[in-house]
């Protein structure tokens, strides 16, 4: 998608898929082969008694300048996960959401009609205005304060311009996995304005649709929020249940860390997500099964 006139999403999301191969053990030193062994073992039998374990961190920082990055004139993107000519094998996904970009558009650029399948679409425009025009018949402007979402399903083309010929749009776009393949393509738009947003955790993405939000085929809910300097909101995440905090831009502290403009947090294995501003912010909160 994001070579000009070309779509990059669905054959290169196959080449993502097969490109991390697991290499023949004849090319694993020997340090490595006895970590193997180890695990293997441990697999079957578990660690002695006493024997020393290094869990995974519960909260995994990702700074803004870790991420991928392209600068096409038209566009300049930051992607948290491998995407077109960016691959990064640590970053694929995480649970079911695969694509987080962080577009900005030039006046007069954007994407010439492509096609997508089997992908919910949620884009969330920071500044300026998006045109939309698909092939199920929508087309609408996206601004500030908008959720759009686009259900690619059994498959729909489409096109995204900037709505102005002068002045930039600043976006995200967020591509979660469906339920299920095949679904039929579908289509819907919201607006949340800032007080609704304002110290507090907005729902605008749900899989039931509830309290008004845009409803998606997939057990996901985003929330977004407005912190000035020294306000908090707190999530509870259910048992087994996994977090995303994606900062669109100013600064706060994610249970105690600090996370600058285009920082990300992926959180799994943690009861609380609590967020306190240092500047004024804007935040996305991912609740992921």
């Amino acid at each position: 998608m994001y070579t000009k006139g070309k779509e990059s999403g669905k054959g290169r999301e196959r080449r993502f898929c097969g490109r991390k191969k697991i290499k023949g053990l004849e090319a694993e030193s020997r340090d490595q082969m006895h970590r193997l062994t180890i695990v293997v073992i441990t697999s079957i039998i578990g660690l002695p008694e006493g024997w020393p374990i290094e869990e995974a961190a519960m909260i995994n920082i990702r700074k803004s300048d870790e991420r991928g990055h392209a600068d096409h004139g038209w566009l300049d993107t930051h992607f948290t996960f491998s995407f077109a000519d960016y691959y990064d094998s640590k970053h694929v996904h995480f649970r079911t959401l695969r694509v987080m970009n962080d577009d900005r558009i030039a006046g007069g650029g954007g994407f010439p009609t492509h096609p997508h399948r089997d992908m919910e679409i949620v884009t969330y425009v920071l500044e300026g205005a998006l045109a939309h025009k698909d092939s199920i018949g929508n087309g609408s402007v996206i601004k500030p304060g908008d959720v759009q979402y686009m259900s690619a399903g059994t498959g729909v083309a489409h096109s995204e311009f900037n709505a102005s010929k002068t002045e930039p749009v600043h976006m995200y776009q967020i591509w979660m996995l469906p339920d299920q393949r095949g679904h039929k393509p579908t289509y819907d738009q919201k607006n949340f304005s800032a007080g609704e947003k304002r110290g507090k955790l907005r729902l605008v993405v749900s899989p039931d649709g509830r309290d008004g939000s845009v409803k998606i085929r997939q057990d996901n809910e985003l929330y977004a929020t407005l912190l000035g300097p020294g306000e908090s909101v707190r999530h509870e995440l259910k048992p087994e249940r996994h977090a995303y905090v994606q900062v669109a831009r100013g600064s706060v502290t994610l249970n105690g860390r600090a996370l600058e403009t285009g920082d990300g947090a992926a959180i799994s294995a943690e009861k609380t997500v609590q967020l306190t501003g240092v500047k004024d912010s804007e935040v996305l909160v991912f609740d992921l099964a």
